[in-house]
C-alpha cells in the first residue's frame, strides 16, 4: 500500500439486486446508472452476473446487460462475472463477446463461471444438467478456439469473434483455479473459504500457470464485499441486507429481495450462525480500518486486483460506500 491508497486496481461486480417492492426492470436500469457513477469514481472494471429465476436478483442476461453498460459508459472496462459457460453453447458465447468487442474495442472482459442452475427446474428450463459443469475445461477450449480461428467443429467460425482479442477470466472457488492455470487465463477467486484457503489456491494457480496468448503471466483478482462508513457498526449494517438474503436462501432455498437492515427479523440460532459465517468473510469499517484490511488482504494473497461485490438496500448508501472506498484507495 502506498501512502495515498492501495497498490492495486479496484473493480466492481453488480448483480442487479432487487429491493423489496422494486420491479426487476428497475433494478436492471439501476445497474446501468450505477456503472456510470463507478466510471466517474475511477474504478477499473464494471462486471455484471448471471442468475436465473432468483427473486432477489434481476441480472440474468449478462452479455445483454454488459452491452447496455458499455453503451452508457466510455472508459471503464465492462464484462461479466460471469457468464456461466455450462449453461450455454460456446459458439453462442463467442459470438456474443465478439459482438461486444466489435462494438466497444478494447473495453470488454469475458469472465466465465462453471455453475449451472441452482434448482432442477432451472436446469431443465436451460436444457442443462449438473454433468455439464464437469466439461467446463473442454468448453473453455472450444470457446477460445472460436477467437483463435481454431474451431473444434470443422468449418464453423465464430463471427465476429474470430481474430479479436478479449481477455478471459475464470471464476473459481476450488478446482476452477487449476483450470485457469492450465488454460493460461486470469483467475477470479472469492473468499468463501477464507483468506488462508484462497491464498493456497492462488499459490497453486501461479505455480501451475501455463502462459497463453491472452495472459503471458498469471493474473489474480480477489473478490470480496467491502462496506465503508463513519463507524464499524454502520458499515456492518450496510452488509446485512445482502447477507440476510443469502442466509435466507441457505435455509429456505430462495434468495429474496433485499430488506432494510432495520427490518431484518430476529434470526434463529442457526440463522445467526450462518449470518456470522457470511459476514466473517467480508470487510467493513471506517476508511482507515478498511484501508488496512485491504492492504493486508493484498499482501496475503498477492492479488493483482480487487473486485468489490457489495450491495445493500439503499442505492444511495451503496454509492456512498463505493465513493468512500474510491477515496481511501486513491483511485
Amino acid at each position: 500500500m502506498s501512502a495515498q491508497g492501495l497498490s492495486v486496481p479496484l473493480s466492481v461486480l453488480d448483480r442487479s439486486s432487487i429491493r423489496r417492492g422494486q420491479a426487476p426492470a428497475e433494478a436492471v436500469r439501476d445497474t446501468v446508472r450505477f456503472a456510470r457513477r463507478m466510471e466517474t469514481l475511477g474504478y477499473h472494471r464494471f462486471w455484471v452476473a448471471e442468475h436465473h429465476s432468483v427473486p432477489g436478483v434481476a441480472g440474468s442476461a449478462p452479455t445483454v446487460l454488459a452491452a447496455a453498460v458499455a453503451a452508457n459508459t466510455s472508459r471503464i472496462r465492462v464484462g461479466t462475472g460471469g457468464v456461466m459457460l455450462p449453461n450455454h453453447q460456446p459458439l453462442v458465447v463467442a459470438e456474443q463477446f465478439g459482438t461486444l468487442e466489435a462494438l466497444h474495442p478494447g473495453r470488454i472482459d469475458m469472465g466465465l463461471g462453471r455453475s449451472v442452475g441452482f434448482t432442477g427446474g432451472v436446469r431443465a428450463a436451460l436444457g442443462r444438467g449438473k454433468e455439464d459443469a464437469v466439461r467446463f475445461d473442454e468448453q473453455i477450449r472450444e470457446l477460445l478456439g472460436y477467437f483463435a480461428g481454431t474451431p473444434v467443429h470443422r468449418g464453423v467460425h465464430g463471427i465476429p469473434a474470430e481474430g479479436l482479442r478479449v481477455p478471459a477470466f475464470v471464476l473459481a472457488t476450488g478446482a476452477g483455479a487449476d483450470i485457469a492455470a492450465d488454460a493460461g487465463l486470469a483467475l477470479v477467486i472469492a473468499l468463501v473459504s477464507g483468506v488462508g484457503r484462497a491464498a493456497e489456491r492462488i499459490a497453486r494457480y501461479r505455480a501451475a500457470f501455463r502462459p497463453s496468448s491472452l495472459w503471458p503471466r498469471p493474473y489474480v483478482i480477489v473478490s470480496t464485499a467491502v462496506a465503508v462508513a463513519d463507524t464499524r457498526q454502520r458499515a456492518r449494517e450496510l452488509l446485512l441486507p445482502e447477507a440476510w438474503s443469502l442466509v435466507h436462501s441457505r435455509t429456505r432455498g430462495v434468495f429474496p429481495p433485499l430488506l432494510p437492515a432495520a427490518e431484518i427479523p430476529e434470526p434463529t440460532e442457526r440463522e445467526a450462525s450462518l449470518l456470522s459465517d457470511v459476514l466473517r468473510g467480508q470487510i467493513h469499517g471506517t476508511p482507515e480500518s478498511v484501508r488496512d484490511e485491504l492492504a493486508e488482504l493484498v499482501e496475503r494473497t498477492e492479488a493483482d486486483e480487487l473486485l468489490i461485490t457489495m450491495s445493500t438496500y439503499d442505492r444511495g448508501d451503496m454509492l456512498d460506500s463505493y465513493t468512500a472506498l474510491a477515496e481511501l484507495a486513491g483511485i
